[in-house]
């Protein structure tokens, strides 16, 4: 073998390794995650059909994972929270971040909550008597004051059974 056909499989080798971890990562990215800051693409897990009337298991889930369409499933973790069986997810400082306008123009999404993926359709809450409530629900969910006032910019969904 010549010096040329040594370095030209070792770079060609360096490349396929190169393109195999690209493809790996792609792979955790777009099936594995929302992980802790990082957005994800596809919800993986087994998918119930049948609708939910009272979600008030959320209240024992750190987070839920919301997947929407923005061309390609994209998901994240958010707080989600339930008061009187309703289900709520937050989103401080929401105006402008992927995953909410991607709500407002498909309200139609997929939730992933203990392991169990939920087809759901989210409804941007804007009355205020209803924000308060949503606001409530977090605040004895995460053991936050219930006096403490709901700040500029924050945004809650209630989720639905679809």
């Amino acid at each position: 073998m010549t010096a040329i056909n040594i370095r030209g499989a070792i770079i060609g080798t360096v490349l396929g390794i190169l393109a195999a971890v690209v493809v790996i990562g792609a792979a955790v990215y777009f099936f594995y995650c929302p992980c802790a800051l990082v957005s994800g693409g596809w919800l993986l897990g087994p998918e119930v059909t049948e609708p939910v009337d009272d979600w008030s298991a959320a209240n024992q889930v750190e987070l839920c994972q919301i997947q929407v369409s923005a061309g390609l499933p994209h998901s994240i973790n958010l707080n989600c929270m339930a008061a009187a069986g309703k289900l709520y997810l937050s989103c401080s400082n929401c105006e402008g971040k992927r995953w909410s306008g991607a709500a407002l123009n498909d309200p139609e999404a997929r939730m992933r909550m203990a392991g169990s993926v939920y087809p759901v359709t989210l409804t941007r809450l804007t009355n205020p008597e209803r924000l308060d409530n949503a606001w409530l629900a977090r605040a004895t969910k995460l053991g936050v004051p219930l006096d403490t006032p709901r700040p500029d910019g924050w945004w809650s969904f209630q989720v639905e059974s679809r």
